[in-house]
């Protein structure tokens, strides 16, 4: 290989690969198995082939980066695996050191360091969005990556999640709690309305959003793209600048509404353990993150009426089912509010969008998207909604129903504006009193949150 990598970063990674004992639930739960039953497209397979590239004897085989490029890094393999065995570790592990072998033909090389460039820099994604807009047509007769960017450019989801250009809320004057909210670098060019949705909904509830300088990003996208010198660069910068506001007294939490970068931040600790100098710093960043939906269950919020009985699809972001173990905390905040919250078919699989993986890997996951909206349009909700932007943009692309981040919808239950496409809904009339109830069916039995009967 042309670089190292830290040795206990090594260790661990064989060591979690090494304790897979192959007893397979992971297969029935993993998106790219069950989509053509290929064992090396499954978590098993790749933990074989994980093996083989960290054992360092040779170069690691053009198989061995083709399946371990095919996997989305959702975790739904983690959750369900009885061994418990740290698939992330060993994902990420094999990852880096496929990227610090130099064995991608250049061309890709390229195009992987101009994808991570860009999409984690606003000033570059900004540009880049438009001229994908202009060259639409063009770009979409190429196939491969190029085509898959600009039949992203064209979702409807993204014209969904554009700034409306309203001003933001001014701070409420008596607040109870001074929050930092983690823009996201990608979400804050491409779905800035989540971030404006989750200003509003703060400042209605008495929290005051404090800018932080010097978040730039949190790593999350180039850390599953195996360029993890990069991402612990973008990890310190931001644990240094949070740290920082969170010592001063000026913030007592990060709120985040993009769920992808939350899981990796409760990861910091173990991500950065080769990284004395910061080991103070991080946990008390690790300590202080929190999605927006935990944040919102305690803020003295009240419904306005707008989305009674709004029929919600929800969709189950990975990164907040399995990165962060969160199921419940959005749906009750949305109930709480009179929205009809409803769970989907095959919630543990990935809708594939996966950070860069529609981009990188469009035929897979074009699959895994058709799939996905097809259960979460299925009973004509009125809304599609997620916790991470990616997914809503992806299912947009398969359906015609209307997609919502689920902070959108709790801001317009409590006085905020409708998101787009949902204008035009009559609210349901106030639920009677529970006595004028009638009496409730027998539950179905499900494992709770899931929306499977299974897992």
């Amino acid at each position: 290989m042309s670089k190292t990598i830290t040795i206990h970063r090594l260790d661990a990674a064989r060591a979690a690969a090494d304790s897979c004992v192959h007893f397979g639930f992971c297969t029935a739960v993993c998106p790219t198995y069950v989509l053509d039953g290929e064992e090396l497209d499954s978590p098993r397979g790749r933990i074989a082939l994980a093996r083989e590239v960290l054992s360092g004897t040779a170069a690691p085989s053009p198989t061995a980066v083709r399946h371990l490029d095919r996997c989305l890094s959702c975790l739904s393999c983690e959750t369900t695996c009885a061994a418990g065995v740290s698939y992330r570790d060993v994902i990420d592990g094999a990852r880096e050191a496929i990227e610090q072998s130099g064995v991608r033909p250049l061309p890709q090389r390229l195009l992987r360091s101009a994808l991570a460039r860009v999409l984690t820099t606003p000033a570059l994604l900004r540009p880049a969005l438009a001229a994908g807009r202009l060259l639409r047509g063009a770009a979409g007769r190429l196939g491969g990556p190029l085509g898959a960017l600009a039949s992203l450019s064209a979702a409807p989801g993204l014209a969904a999640l554009a700034r409306r250009g309203e001003p933001d809320p001014e701070p409420p004057a008596d607040a109870t709690r001074r929050v930092a909210l983690l823009d996201g670098c990608a979400q804050s060019v491409l779905g800035a309305e989540i971030n404006a949705s989750a200003l509003r909904l703060l400042a209605r509830g008495g929290v005051a959003v404090v800018p932080v300088p010097g978040v730039q990003c949190c790593g999350a996208l180039e850390l599953h793209m195996g360029r993890r010198e990069a991402a612990v660069k973008h990890m310190a910068q931001a644990v240094r600048s949070w740290s920082a506001a969170l010592e001063a007294g000026h913030i007592d939490a990060i709120v985040s509404t993009t769920s992808g970068c939350g899981s990796v931040i409760k990861r910091y600790e173990e991500l950065l353990s080769d990284r004395p100098d910061l080991s103070a710093h991080v946990k008390r960043v690790v300590d202080a993150v929190t999605d927006i939906t935990q944040i919102a269950a305690g803020l003295p919020l009240s419904a306005s009426g707008a989305a009674q009985g709004l029929a919600v699809s929800y969709h189950d972001a990975c990164s907040l089912k399995h990165g962060l173990k969160l199921e419940r905390p959005p749906r009750r905040a949305l109930g709480k509010l009179g929205l009809d919250v409803r769970d989907i078919a095959e919630s543990h699989l990935c809708c594939g969008s996966a950070g860069t993986y529609n981009i990188l890997e469009p035929a897979i996951a074009n699959r895994l998207g058709q799939r996905k909206a097809a259960h979460a349009s299925a009973g004509q909700p009125d809304v599609i909604a997620a916790g991470n932007m990616g997914c809503l943009v992806q299912m947009s692309r398969f359906t015609p129903v209307p997609v919502a981040h689920t902070v959108q919808l709790l801001d317009w239950a409590t006085g905020g504006p409708p998101p787009r496409g949902l204008e035009h809904f009559r609210p349901a009339p106030p639920r009677a009193a529970a006595d004028d109830q009638p009496p409730a069916a027998p539950p179905v039995p499900t494992t709770a949150g899931s929306g499977d009967l299974l897992w």
